[in-house]
């Protein structure tokens, strides 16, 4: 079993940067691969990136791509999605989740992760 715990959300303006930060405890972190996802108000849960065991595995959602950039500590059991430029339509609440089923990559769908946190929560104004 592995816990994972969101943390770095806030309100900020449009164009500022945030990195959020997920933690992990209970088995090897290494072996796993981490997902970020986002639910907005009144929309679906949606993938926003996520990093393999192998941390040149990683693959974004279209619309973050060049903005968001998504890294792995392995001594610190931590992934972090730096976000920067960011927009309004990037408000959401933002979920870290993990899996060990790949070798070296990762899933988009969220049925594919075993492990969620709570979510954290990001709001950006214009």
């Amino acid at each position: 079993q592995v816990h994972v715990v969101e943390s770095g959300g806030g309100s900020v303006q449009a164009g500022d940067s945030l990195r959020l930060s997920c933690a992990a405890s209970g088995r090897t972190f290494n072996n796993y691969a981490m997902g970020w996802f986002r639910r907005a108000p009144g929309k679906e849960r949606e993938f926003v990136g996520c990093i393999g065991r192998v941390a040149s595995r990683r693959y974004y959602t279209e619309s973050v791509k060049g903005r968001f950039t998504i890294s792995r500590d392995n001594a610190k059991n931590t992934v972090y999605l730096q976000m920067d430029s960011l927009k309004p339509e990037d408000t959401a609440v933002y979920y870290c989740a993990a899996a060990d089923k790949w070798a070296m990559g990762c899933a988009t769908r969220p049925t594919e992760y075993d492990y969620w946190g709570q979510g954290t929560q990001v709001t950006v104004s214009s």
